[in-house]
């Protein structure tokens, strides 16, 4: 006789892939020994720039127990974004793949939402809180150990089926489950990312400076962007995706079906004279309910401003 763990597992999995996600796995809830270390020894070199919010909830990120109380499992989860079609460069500035369409966080915690009710209806009542990168959460750490695939030398989770274009997520619970092994390794000797990275961001592998890197430069930064990072931008104007557009196993990525992700027609047909004249009112048309909001008018305007 199937015991009630396996059950409720095998549920879970099968109701994840229904509602879209292309991996499911699990492991026990707790304190990441290891990750803890090296999340210090990061902050402590300060490769996590002005992002200052990565100093907060120290106790809480390296373990789930005192961010959510009474969990036992963390269910890790990953949504695919790769496009069916990438945004013209010829002429262009460019914007990261995950910003093309709709901001994922409210999509992918809808869809989570929807997800749990259908699982209460079965299961009954249970705890749980759900994260999409909107809090001190592991994410990597916790999908890595839930055995959904590898940490790079670029610091992205990687699988070897489908690469590594797709949103983590967590539903942090109560309930005791089955839980999944890590996998190994399989960049091997590749060294594509860290030669391909116009920034030198990757500083060894698995370690990002992100005072660095672009995509810091482009969306967290608040600031002017340095002198250091002239004519070593490649057109990026919100965000970058060199590391993953030259890691191999993301030959493997197949296009997403989630709508929300497309890009827009004004997003699809602008090139850099028409971003170069871009106004508030455009900008915000344009990135309505996009990811892109974040960095502002402001800041993607200085960003353009610093490509000319």
């Amino acid at each position: 006789m199937k015991s009630t763990k396996e059950i409720w597992t095998k549920l879970i999995k099968s109701k994840a892939a229904a509602f879209g996600f292309q991996d499911c796995g699990i492991s026990e809830s707790g304190f990441l020994e290891q990750d803890a270390r090296a999340l210090e020894a990061y902050l402590n070199k300060g490769y996590h720039g002005n992002m200052q919010y990565m100093e907060n909830h120290f106790d809480k990120r390296v373990d789930t127990r005192l961010l959510v109380e009474g969990s036992k499992s963390v269910i890790s989860l990953t949504y695919n974004y790769f496009p069916k079609k990438e945004l013209p460069t010829l002429d262009n500035f460019k914007i990261s793949k995950y910003a093309y369409g709709e901001d994922y966080h409210p999509v992918i915690k809808s869809i989570l939402g929807d997800m749990v009710l259908e699982l209460q209806e079965e299961i009954g009542a249970f705890g749980f809180r759900v994260f999409v990168d909107s809090a001190p959460v592991l994410e990597r750490s916790w999908a890595r150990k839930s055995g959904l695939g590898w940490v790079g030398k670029n610091a992205n989770l990687i699988t070897k089926q489908k690469g590594s274009f797709f949103f983590i997520a967590e539903i942090i619970c109560d309930l005791e489950l089955e839980y999944d092994s890590p996998i190994g390794d399989y960049c091997g000797t590749c060294k594509k990312c860290i030669e391909a990275c116009p920034t030198e961001a990757i500083i060894e592998p698995n370690v990002i400076d992100g005072s660095r890197c672009i995509s810091y430069a482009t969306i967290e930064l608040k600031e002017s962007i340095p002198a250091s990072f002239k004519d070593s931008m490649e057109d990026w104007m919100f965000g970058c995706d060199i590391c993953q557009d030259v890691c191999p196993w993301n030959r493997f990525s197949l296009p997403h079906n989630e709508p929300r992700f497309e890009p827009s027609e004004a997003l699809s047909n602008y090139s850099k004279p028409q971003w170069q004249e871009l106004t508030q009112d455009l900008f915000s048309e344009i990135f309505r309910g996009s990811p892109v909001k974040r960095t502002k008018f402001s800041g993607l305007k200085r960003n353009i401003e610093f490509l000319k």
